[in-house]
């Protein structure tokens, strides 16, 4: 999938493959249409950080949920 267009279809593919990737507990309750495709390349930035890294920290899955949360449309 080519990522660097901003889209709501890659904003989702986006939240799908960071939601696989934390294992969320609550995966359900982050809807990828909660997101803007305004927040792009913060999501982008994100997607890359959860993507880069085999295993992630409790501390940086939390910082990632964290940011996540603050990305979500009010």
């Amino acid at each position: 999938m080519d990522l660097s267009q901003p889209s709501q279809e890659n904003v989702e593919y986006m939240i799908e493959g960071i939601k696989s990737k934390l294992k969320m507990a609550s995966a359900a309750a982050m809807q990828a249409s909660a997101f803007s495709v305004n927040n792009y390349e913060d999501i982008l930035d994100i997607y890359e950080v959860a993507m880069s890294s085999d295993r992630l920290s409790i501390s940086q899955v939390e910082a990632l949920v964290s940011e996540l949360g603050r990305l979500r449309k009010k």
